[in-house]
């Protein structure tokens, strides 16, 4: 799924706009709809027990402080018959109540059409205008039009107006249309009011965010302040890296992509690829199925260096990772004193005790289509030098994890020259030391991007969303994956699945960078098949593995079905 920043889309819709001649209020009628058909599909139909869904459970309790004990009675008193006399009405009403926040722009004239459309629907529906409305947008206010002419209107949106809050916590649903992707800087103002009535009180579930959730930064994910915590996001052409990237993935709720007209080829013409270069990998990639005549060998030769005392537990992770995602052969090398231990654990995979001569270690690593080097490796100083010295004489793909990036340090020069395929695989903590990068990395996107270009190799930037960026710019925002796999190994276990695709010489995504951008999604996927099964909370590395043949399975019986649907039309 194409992906695309903010100044992008701005971009799009001026080229529709401009060039194509797409008129600005049919691309936002068209966003509208997309709204309204979001909000319907939460408060259109009719819950068992209580009629209509959503609202606020009854009358509101007012509470109301002040200096004057009687004056402070009357006006409590006044608040609390206004909002149960609310409450009385939203009772005996048969259709759903919509309340609309919009700011002044374009994305508040996606919020003004859309009451226009689910009045039309028979909703009951209020638009309210947060901001100064001398800066509505010429498109807003033609949207405003159309509202006064379908009998509704716009009203000024008052924070301090409790008849406005009753009225707006009685609502079936909310919709945000506050900023659109537009936001750089926090959230203040009446616009904080806005956010926060739709996100204080509990029967504020069900809020529709245009767009991306007010409040998140549209190229980070970001949260400017205090942000908007939609149940469902509807945006528009393309998903955006915010949707996905830090917090905004839990802001955005459930996202649905709504076409709005953009023109195919500004989308998908020859230049699209260069233009959209990132892409959020949803498992639509397929696995071929093994010939017939095929033998181990035609499955990849890998080589593993890796473990140290202590930590015998991650070569055979990754290890295991490895045969179970196909490779031929697994070759791993361990250093003599846990070779004893690593012997008994491994089964499939060969493990052999690391020779003292560095020559017959390179023999080995050469003898292999791809090589992974790090995993509970240490960080002796004999250790770090043979890293280095393997990264300089080796000429196949080399995928670098834990302590074999930590070797790195001081030694970009070495990374830099490589000719053959390298792959990283840093957590941010591992990232940010490797770069000199304060914690949190503010934009992870930008940072894998800028750091796989300068260094010509390919990114995988380990985290919640993992991002796999090549050095072309091409980027790859990872969907799948849960907390339980935040447990040590995990990392090991996605190390040797990315080895072995990339040993794996039938394996072909349309780039060498897709194949660790897959390797992820699976790891991901096999996670979640096994927090089904065990939990969250009890789920393993073992158990992740043991998850990967169902998951490599999937993909190979939907490549099959798409083979012979294709077969079937031509």
């Amino acid at each position: 799924m194409m992906v695309a920043t903010a100044a992008q889309m701005k971009e799009l819709d001026r080229q529709a706009i401009e060039e194509y001649g797409i008129p600005s209020l049919d691309l936002m009628e068209r966003a509208a709809l997309g709204v309204a058909g979001a909000v319907w599909s939460l408060v259109g139909r009719e819950d068992e027990d209580n009629g209509v869904i959503g609202g606020a459970d009854g009358p509101i309790a007012v509470l109301v402080g002040g200096p004057d004990r009687e004056e402070a009675r009357r006006e409590q008193e006044r608040l609390q018959n206004l909002a149960n006399a609310l409450a009385e009405e939203k009772a005996r009403s048969e259709v759903p109540w919509v309340g609309v926040l919009c700011g002044p722009g374009n994305n508040g004239g996606d919020g003004v059409a859309a009451a226009r459309i689910l009045m039309g629907m028979g909703c009951r529906v209020r638009a309210f205008l947060v901001g100064d409305r001398s800066k509505m947008t010429p498109d807003e206010r033609a949207m405003e039009e159309k509202l006064k002419e379908a009998g509704g209107a716009l009203e000024a949106y008052l924070p301090l107006d409790r008849e406005q809050s009753f009225w707006l916590a009685q609502c079936d649903c909310l919709v945000d249309a506050l900023f659109g992707v537009g936001l750089s800087r926090p959230v203040e103002g009446d616009f904080l009011y806005a956010v926060r009535e739709m996100q204080d009180r509990p029967h504020f579930r069900r809020v529709v965010s245009c767009d991306i959730p007010s409040g998140v930064h549209a190229d980070t994910g970001e949260v400017l302040g205090e942000a908007v915590h939609a149940g469902v996001t509807v945006t528009f052409t393309c998903a955006k890296p915010g949707h996905y990237l830090g917090d905004g993935a839990e802001y955005t709720g459930e996202l649905r992509i709504r076409d709005i007209g953009i023109p195919d080829e500004l989308l998908f013409g020859p230049e699209a690829r260069e233009r959209f270069p990132v892409e959020a990998v949803e498992g639509t990639f397929t696995i071929p199925r093994r010939k017939p005549n095929s033998h181990k060998g035609d499955y990849g030769r890998l080589f593993l260096l890796a473990g140290s005392e202590g930590y015998t537990g991650a070569p055979v992770l990754a290890a295991s990772a490895a045969v179970r995602s196909g490779a031929g052969l697994v070759f791993l090398g361990v250093p003599r004193e846990i070779y004893p231990i690593v012997a008994v654990k491994c089964s499939s995979a060969m493990p052999f005790p690391l020779p003292e001569r560095y020559e017959e270690i390179l023999e080995k690593a050469r003898s292999c289509d791809a090589a992974l080097i790090g995993p509970g490796l240490g960080r002796a100083p004999k250790t770090e030098k043979l890293v280095r010295a393997l990264l300089e004489d080796l000429e196949i793909p080399v995928v670098l994890d834990a302590d074999g990036i930590n070797a790195l340090a001081g030694h970009m020069d070495i990374l830099d020259g490589r000719k053959a395929l390298t792959v990283l695989t840093p957590h941010d903590g591992e990232f940010a030391r490797l770069t000199g990068t304060a914690l949190p990395i503010q934009n992870r996107l930008a940072a894998a991007q800028s750091f796989a270009r300068a260094h010509n190799c390919i990114l995988v930037l380990k985290g919640h969303r993992t991002i796999t960026a090549a050095p072309d710019g091409r980027a790859w925002i990872n969907t799948s994956g849960n907390p339980g796999m935040a447990k040590g190994g995990s990392g090991d276990v996605l190390a040797g699945l990315i080895t072995s695709f990339l040993s794996q010489k039938q394996l072909e995504f349309g780039s060498p960078a897709a194949l660790p951008a897959a390797a992820v999604y699976l790891h991901g996927s096999a996670g979640d098949k096994a927090a089904r099964r065990f939990g969250e909370y009890g789920m393993t590395p073992e158990d992740l593995i043991g998850c990967i043949p169902e998951t490599l399975k999937e993909r190979e019986q939907y490549g099959r079905r798409a083979q012979e649907a294709a077969s079937y039309r031509g």
